[in-house]
């Protein structure tokens, strides 16, 4: 009798504290997501004022970017924890998508566990940053460092809050399972010091290749596995405190150049909700839809003109797969056939600006951001002159003879055209702003979106509600975080790797390479490539890029040049099956099932990858406008 009347009561007191930890789940998200949306509007207004105030007035704020710099690493901290909320940390799944859904379990629960460890191992030297920076003064607002500094280790408390919620979900079992796991990996560190500290840099083989490899082939977010090998080598090897871990955090998430990051991010939603990226392609359509492989040209010529806005492949892929991809099947283009030459796309404008892995490469590198921007055109266009020509032999194997399409009449072009005018002038509004000295490359995507919001509400009106303001604003932190994360993730492990002499001796051996400075752009273009497919591209770009590119320069390789070649490659792996993360975004974005194009992307794969020779060995592409 007890039993039966106890049942009911247990259920009842599950069922209230599953409310509670709902309740709880939702009262972190608003704690976060509201500060975060304002940060993303403050910034934007601080660098619009900014540019008037100077361009137009001639009276440059003093403190803007100061300002700017102080509500950055709030953004950046406060998008990482929502990022954390949503499970949006860039991750590997290509291994445990294989495993049984039990096992699969497990690892994700790994995962989250391993999240929660580096939060609670990194905090209390977070917080002794904070009290560090107590004896700095900015020099325009006269403000403590701590009301920067303390962005880091609120965010630390919020996202292992976060993630703790996560995890009491999780199966008993599986949580003291990982909890042994990680004492036991622990034990053995600790047990193993004394014998790995004479082993010099072949700890590194343990630490950044072994324990490494094991946590991101796990599924654990790679700038958590950056932070995790990086701490476990210090802790271990050295007598480094860890508070040095949260100062090269800091320093290389406060580059204002990635404050475009956030900036860009948010001016490609907008581009999206406003109907622009559609009012280009349906003008693309127009003149070339009629024509043997004319819709592939056209997906080609949107993705040029969309990612120099956008700066997102995910955004550039999702703008243009839904508004082509339902006629190009109607044509009889098989789905593989449109996945394949939708990735190619993506590799193949990855240097097309305001890109944001051209903005990650000059805060990590010191080269001109404008030269970048102005240098990458010709590289993207000659990419797309190669997979213009492959998709016309593919078109004629595929579009079906029996679907005639007829030639649109020019009463339709100059309709379209009309309509399509005031986005076309948004990527070279955004080009021109850069390159004649008006904005610099942080601030120009404030122009870009002021300009996104005219157009959205004057001329392209009912697509932007405000409805979707808070989700956009959200996102947008949520997606900055997640990649100024990796770069201070990044950042840290990139010290801890010179520290150790390892970027001497890369120089040393990549400097004897035979060939010289062709031998080492093709060892460098193989590097990138399986760097882009295993570790995605901006990380592989802040980690090895301050190390590789010193070594360029010894051999007389211009750094324009050389950075034009390295994000290429980064981005032939990036999309290249079967780790090549973007790939299988472009998947899900045009609702193909993976294996579909396995077989048929290898084509266009081929042919970037000798567009990309060409690049390399023809230097006049990367600088002839310099």
């Amino acid at each position: 009798m007890s039993a039966a009347i106890g049942m009911p009561e247990t259920v009842a007191l599950g069922e209230a504290a599953s409310l509670r930890g709902r309740w709880l789940e939702q009262g972190l998200r608003w704690l976060v997501e509201i500060p975060a949306a304002i940060a993303v509007v403050a910034e934007v207004i601080i660098l619009f004022a900014g540019i008037v105030a100077r361009g137009i007035f001639h009276r440059p704020i003093i403190w803007s970017d100061e300002l700017a710099s102080i509500l950055f690493l709030w953004l950046a901290m406060l998008g990482s924890a929502i990022a954390v909320q949503r499970s949006a940390h860039m991750r590997l799944t290509f291994f445990t998508s294989y495993l049984s859904p039990r096992a699969e379990a497990f690892t994700s629960t790994l995962a989250a566990g391993a999240v929660a460890l580096f939060l609670a191992i990194i905090l209390h030297p977070a917080l002794e940053y904070v009290e560090d920076q107590a004896f700095v003064e900015t020099p325009a607002l006269g403000w403590s460092g701590m009301v920067r500094a303390a962005a880091i280790p609120v965010g630390c408390i919020i996202a292992l809050a976060s993630i703790c919620l996560t995890l009491v979900k999780r199966s008993a079992g599986d949580l003291l399972a990982v909890a042994l796991l990680f004492a036991a990996v622990a034990g053995a560190l600790y047990l193993a010091g004394p014998s790995l500290k004479p082993l010099g840099n072949w700890n590194l083989l343990i630490f950044f290749v072994g324990l490494l490899a094991c946590a991101v082939m796990a599924g654990v977010p790679i700038a958590f596995s950056f932070c995790l090998a990086t701490v476990a080598f210090l802790l271990t090897t050295t007598r480094t405190p860890l508070l040095v871990v949260v100062g090269r955090i800091d320093e290389g998430m406060s580059s204002l150049i990635l404050l475009a990051v956030p900036l860009f991010v948010l001016l490609g939603q907008l581009v999206e909700q406003t109907g622009m990226a559609r009012v280009m392609v349906a003008f693309l359509a127009s003149v070339l839809g009629h024509v043997r492989g004319g819709l592939s040209y056209v997906m080609l010529g949107a993705m040029l003109l969309v990612s120099g806005i956008s700066g997102s492949k995910t955004a550039d892929m999702a703008a243009i797969a839904p508004v082509l991809f339902p006629e190009m099947r109607k044509r009889g283009m098989k789905d593989g056939e449109l996945v394949s030459l939708l990735a190619a796309s993506g590799a193949m404008s990855e240097t097309i600006p305001p890109s944001i892995v051209l903005i990650a490469i000059a805060s990590v590198t010191g080269v001109s951001i404008a030269a970048l921007f102005t240098a990458g055109i010709l590289p993207g266009i000659v990419l797309a002159i190669v997979l213009a020509f492959v998709a016309r032999y593919r078109a004629g194997a595929e579009e079906n003879a029996a679907v005639k399409v007829a030639r649109a009449p020019m009463s339709v072009m100059a309709k379209t055209f009309w309509a399509a005018l005031p986005a076309l002038a948004l990527p070279f509004l955004i080009r021109s702003a850069v390159v004649e000295g008006y904005a610099t490359a942080t601030e120009v995507s404030t122009i870009g979106i002021a300009y996104c919001l005219v157009l959205g509400l004057i001329i392209y009106r009912g697509s932007l509600s405000w409805k979707n303001v808070l989700p956009m604003l959200v996102q947008t932190a949520s997606l900055s975080g997640s990649i100024l994360f990796i770069v201070g993730a990044a950042s840290a492990m990139a010290w801890a790797l010179a520290q150790s002499g390892f970027s001497h001796e890369l120089a040393a051996r990549m400097a004897g390479v035979p060939g010289g400075a062709w031998g080492f752009l093709l060892i460098s273009v193989v590097a990138f490539i399986v760097l882009g497919s295993v570790l995605e591209g901006i990380p592989a770009i802040v980690l090895f890029g301050p190390l590789l590119f010193p070594v360029a320069a010894t051999f007389g390789i211009n750094e324009v040049h050389y950075a034009m070649v390295v994000i290429l490659a980064m981005g032939l792996g990036l999309f290249a099956p079967p780790f090549g993360l973007c790939y299988y975004a472009a998947c899900i974005i045009g609702g193909v099932p993976p294996d579909a194009g396995l077989r048929r992307i290898w084509i266009y794969l081929a042919w970037l990858f000798i567009g990309l020779l060409l690049i390399t060995f023809v230097p006049w592409i990367s600088l002839v406008f310099l």
